[in-house]
């Protein structure tokens, strides 16, 4: 079984990661007009929000202290998004082009946490939420095909 100072890095990894998810679906909820997309958009930040406190309990749960941010890359890349909608470059194609980036580097992160050895209760919060970051970029996707074929 892992140590415990392992099972809050990789909890806090993913926490990072649903901070990061919930701050930018709501930056990018807030840069497109399509009532359906803002409303998608709105959805993932609540999901991720709920995603995240549920690993700040795993968190302490396992003795550890829950990280206070998201990170820099996601940071860097919601002012992207702002700087698109700022300049006029903020086409709902654009802006779901780099939300589905967003959601592979998320999905990338929760392969990375499955690779670790983790207890049962934590595997299968990651397992599930995992799955729901794949639905999250799966939505994102198709409906960025549909703005492609609009174009």
């Amino acid at each position: 079984m892992a140590e415990n100072n392992q099972v809050v890095s990789v909890l806090n990894d993913l926490l990072e990661n649903a901070r990061d998810g919930e701050y930018g679906f709501k930056t990018c909820a807030e840069q497109v007009e399509t009532s359906n997309v803002k409303q998608l958009f709105a959805s993932r930040s609540a999901g991720c929000a709920e995603a995240a406190r549920e690993l700040e309990t795993l968190i302490v749960q396992y003795g550890g202290e829950p990280a206070s941010g998201g990170t820099a890359a996601g940071a860097l890349h919601r002012g992207w998004v702002q700087v698109k909608g700022a300049v006029g470059a903020d086409s709902e194609l654009s802006i779901l082009e780099s939300c589905e980036k967003g959601e592979d580097a998320a999905i990338a992160r929760y392969r990375k946490a499955l690779k670790e050895e983790l207890p049962a209760d934590v595997r299968t919060v990651v397992e599930r939420q995992a799955a729901g970051a794949q639905k999250n970029h799966d939505q994102i996707r198709d409906l960025r095909n549909v703005a492609r074929a609009q174009n």
